[in-house]
This record gives structure tokens, sequence and C-alpha cells, in this order.
């Protein structure tokens, strides 16, 4: 072989080699994935993604700096529909918004513009246990004694397809128990200010969230949990009772878990645009996953007093999809009451 022919077969191999190594250099590499929020500053959401924010970097090949933005407004739907409509499905926007929006979608709320179908989903970090909460100064000591006295207790609602609005009406028309919603605010850190204020006097919270975010008011009493609005019963809440337990019918059961489902396994999903590609979708799902179960982000977690009890990608689509095959029946009962 001449001197001449092995020069050009090694620069050829260069040049493969270096082509190869460019193809394999990861995506992720230098980039900025932003976590959009749709819920302001503060509340339960965008605790859980700023803790998500400070580990999962590390768990994706190129190590992208990861930030959070908030977008709130509409019970976070304003959010919604940026994720499906707006975000390019390029694995570089991840969004965070209230599950109970997918059951809002399939009763027809004004203002939906996304398709839950069509997300990707990576993963929820906490199947919420809601509570039903009030304060001290309303009285209310029990969800017997507020049944029996009939006490008018304002509850402070982020919008339909938040569980601050949707547990506490599906719990007023199945159980009687008499709440007064007042709607508008734009996440729990603002419900929170006007519970302290004395505006509201009532919340329909997640435990997960509460106990994270509304310590103070725990702590001293502020508030009182009543009820829990959950499938099943929390470790740490035993001593209240369950609401479906309170139910006077079947048809009332069904519909108490019906929205409780919704606001359980489905409603903190991390997810991404529709038709982002298939490899940035299994690459965010296993660095949610290996986050999820990081020693250092549980014990960040434990500190904030934050709740982790994930659920995966796949199982997260799945509880979706359950949700928006919903029977009709229940869909048409549930219009009437989450109108």
């Amino acid at each position: 072989m001449s001197h001449k022919l092995s020069l050009i077969l090694i620069a050829i191999g260069l040049s493969f080699g270096a082509e190869a190594g460019f193809a394999q250099d990861p995506f992720y590499r230098g980039k900025v994935l932003r976590i959009i929020v749709g819920f302001p500053a503060g509340g339960g959401y965008d605790t859980y993604s700023r803790f998500l924010s400070r580990h999962m970097g590390k768990f994706i090949p190129g190590n992208p700096t990861i930030v959070v933005e908030n977008m709130s407004g509409a019970g976070s739907m304003i959010s919604a529909n940026h994720i499906f409509r707006v975000a390019k499905a390029d694995g570089l926007t991840m969004g965070h918004f209230i599950g109970g929006l997918f059951l809002q979608q399939i009763l027809g709320k004004p203002g939906i513009e996304f398709d839950a179908r069509k997300f990707e989903y990576i993963g929820a970090p906490a199947q919420d246990n809601f509570i039903i909460g009030v304060s001290k100064t309303s009285g209310v000591t029990s969800v017997q004694q507020w049944l029996a006295t009939k006490t008018i207790v304002k509850f402070g609602g982020a919008g339909f397809g938040s569980g601050t609005d949707d547990i506490p009406v599906i719990v007023r028309e199945v159980l009687g128990v008499p709440i007064q919603m007042v709607a508008g605010y734009k996440g729990t850190a603002d419900i929170r200010l006007a519970f302290n204020a004395g505006e509201i006097h009532g919340i329909g919270n997640s435990w997960q969230s509460m106990r994270s975010t509304w310590r103070k008011e725990l702590e001293t009493g502020e508030v009182n949990i009543v009820l829990q609005a959950a499938l099943k019963s929390h470790p740490e809440l035993t001593k209240y009772p369950l609401a479906g337990d309170l139910a006077k019918n079947d048809d009332g059961r069904k519909l108490l878990q019906a929205v409780f489902q919704v606001h359980g396994a489905s409603v903190r999903p991390y997810l991404l645009p529709p038709n982002t590609p298939k490899d940035r979708v299994q690459i965010l799902r296993k660095a949610f996953w290996d986050t999820i179960n990081d020693g250092d982000f549980l014990g960040e977690a434990r500190k904030g007093n934050l709740e982790i009890n994930p659920v995966n990608g796949e199982e997260l689509a799945k509880s979706v999809q359950g949700v928006l095959q919903l029977e009709s029946g229940l869909v048409g009962r549930l219009k009437e009451i989450l109108r």
C-alpha cells in the first residue's frame, strides 16, 4: 500500500470517528430543560418541581441545566394549553399542572385546548390524599358536628379541575356539608394567604401539600382536619373519617370515587408535549425515576416534609387513560355537579 493511500485511509477513518463521536454526544449537553408549573411559586406543585430541578439534571446524559418557570392562571389550564399547543416537542419543555384537568376535558370545560391522550407522560412524584380542613375560628370541630350545626364555611378555590374546588364541591353534593366556594385564587399559596387573613375558613387540599406548605397552620391548630377525601386512609390521618364511609348510597360513593381517583394517582403529572421524540421521552422517564429513588433527593424531601409516593411514566399514562374512559352515566352527573 502506498504512503499516499495510507494517509487517505487514515483521514477517512478519522472523519468517520469524528462523526460517530459527534452522533454520540448527548442531546442534552449544554441545553436548558424548563419545567413549566401551572401555579404560582410557594405552592405544592412549585415545591415539588424545585426539589426535582435541583437533582434530576445529574441523571440526564449531558447534565442539562433545569429551571422552573411559573405560568399560573385558570387553575393551571393556561399552562396545560401552552404545553399542548405552544411548547416545542423537542424534549426541552416539561409541564406540571393539576391532573384534575383530565376529568374536565371529558366534562367539556370551556377553554381546554388539549387532548390528554396525546401527551407524553414522565411520571408523578406523589399520589395525593385530599383532606377537608377548616379554620379554628369557624367553630367546626368535626364533620359530625358540622353536619348537625349546618355552619356555612367559605372555601377558597383555584377553579374547577383543581382539587381545591372539585373535592369540596363533590363532598358538599354527596354528604350535604354546607360549603360556600369562593373561587378565583391563583393557587394554594394564595388560598393560604386568604385563609390567614380571615377571608375564607376552609380548604380542600392534598395532605402531601398541606404537611409541607401549611406546617405553621397545622402546628398551631389554626386549621383543623375534619375529613379525608380519598379512596383509602393515609397512615398519618387514620383518626379522621373517610368521606366514602359517610355516603348514603352507592351512587354517592361512585361519584366520590371518580373524583378522588382523578385527584389521586394522576393529580401531579410531569409530562411532555405531543410528538416529543420517543428516545427523549425514555431518557426523561428514566432520569425522573432515578431521581425519585436517589438518596440525596429523598433526604431533601424529608427535610422539606415533602411526601414521595411515586408513579412511573407508564403507570401514569394508564391512570390518565382510565380517567378518560369514565362511564357516561357518571360523566353526565359530574357535569351537573362540577359546572
